[in-house]
C-alpha cells in the first residue's frame, strides 16, 4: 500500500497481515505513517496504490459493520451524559440493542453512567471513545495512540482496558510511539519509520528481553572463547577492553564467574543491566 502527500510518501509499499485474536502494535515515532496507516485500511484517506482486505473478504461492502474504532480525539455531545452519548453512538452505528451497561462497566465508567460529558476528565473521555469503539461487539477494534495525553494513572486504566478487551478474543490494532506500551500490551508489532516497513513479527522476537553484559578479564581472547557458543549467550560484539554480550534474562552472573573461574580465568568487570526499549528500537531504525 501507498500513499502520498505531494512530495512526501507517508506510506510506502506496506505489506502487513495480522491474525484474528492479535493484538497487533504499530510502532513508530510521530510522522512515521501510523495514523495514515489506519485512516487508509478504515476506508478515510484513499490509498495512491495497492489495496486492502478485511475478514478474508467473507463480510464485502459490510466489513466496517465489524470494526470499532478510535482516531483522534473523542468528540462526544458535552452536555449528555455517557448512556445519552452511546445511545446516539449506536444510533449512528444502525444497533437496535447496545449492550450499554456492559460496556461502562468494561471501560471502568458505570458510577459516571449519568454525569455529563463535560465533566469527564481526559482519561475519562478517553475510555468513552473506546466504549463507543465497543458498540456492536466488533471484531475488530482499531486504537490510535490511545494514551496519548494521559498522565500515568489514566495510561494504566487505558492499558488494562485494552488488555480486557483482548482477553476476550478481540482483535486489536493499536498504533503507539511509545515502546513501553507495546511492549506491555501487543502480541505482536510492526515497526515503521517514514511509511517503510522495517521488522514485524512477535513482539517478543522483534523487541528482544536480552540483558546487556559488559565482561573482561586479563586474558579477552580466551575470555571470548569460552563465551562462544556457551547455553543463553546470544551476541557477542568487542568493544576494545570489554566484550558487550545479549544474553538470555536466565543467564546470571554467578553462572558467568562459574564459566570464567573454571576456565583459569578472573574477571575484573561484569555489569549486568536490561537491554532497553529505546536501545533496540534505535538499533533497529538507525540509518533508516
Amino acid at each position: 500500500m501507498v500513499k502520498r502527500y505531494g512530495p512526501i510518501t507517508a506510506v510506502n509499499n506496506l505489506n502487513l497481515e495480522i491474525e484474528s485474536g492479535n493484538v497487533y502494535g504499530i510502532l513508530g515515532p510521530n510522522g512515521s505513517g501510523k495514523t495514515t496507516t489506519l485512516g487508509t485500511v478504515l476506508g478515510i484517506i484513499q490509498p495512491d496504490n495497492g489495496n486492502f482486505s478485511w475478514f478474508e473478504g467473507r463480510y464485502g461492502s459490510e466489513a466496517r459493520m465489524h470494526i470499532g474504532a478510535l482516531l483522534e480525539t473523542p468528540n462526544f455531545y458535552p452536555f449528555l451524559s455517557p448512556v445519552k452519548n452511546l445511545q446516539i453512538t449506536a444510533h449512528i452505528k444502525k444497533i437496535d440493542a447496545p449492550n450499554i451497561d456492559s460496556i461502562l462497566e468494561m471501560v471502568n465508567l458505570a458510577h459516571r453512567r449519568d454525569s455529563a460529558f463535560s465533566t469527564f476528565s481526559f482519561g475519562m473521555k478517553q475510555r468513552l471513545a473506546i466504549a463507543a469503539a465497543l458498540i456492536g461487539d466488533p471484531e475488530v477494534l482499531i486504537f490510535d495512540e490511545p494514551t496519548n495525553g494521559l498522565d500515568p494513572q489514566g495510561i494504566a486504566e487505558v492499558r488494562e482496558i485494552i488488555q480486557r478487551i483482548a482477553a476476550e478474543g478481540k482483535t486489536i490494532i493499536m498504533a503507539s510511539h511509545i515502546l513501553d506500551e507495546v511492549e506491555k500490551v501487543c502480541s505482536h508489532v510492526a515497526i515503521i519509520k517514514k511509511g517503510n516497513l522495517l521488522a514485524s513479527g512477535e513482539v517478543g522476537a522483534i523487541l528482544s528481553n536480552d540483558r546487556q553484559v559488559d565482561i573482561a578479564a586479563e586474558n579477552m581472547s580466551k575470555l571470548r572463547e569460552v563465551l562462544t557458543n556457551f547455553p543463553g549467550v546470544n551476541t557477542i560484539l568487542d568493544k576494545g577492553k570489554i566484550l558487550q554480550l545479549q544474553v538470555d534474562p536466565s543467564l546470571s552472573a554467578a553462572q558467568l564467574n562459574k564459566l570464567a573461574f573454571d576456565n583459569g580465568l578472573i574477571i575484573s568487570h561484569l555489569v549486568m543491566k536490561p537491554k532497553s526499549l529505546e536501545t533496540e528500537f534505535l538499533e533497529i531504525t538507525a540509518g533508516k
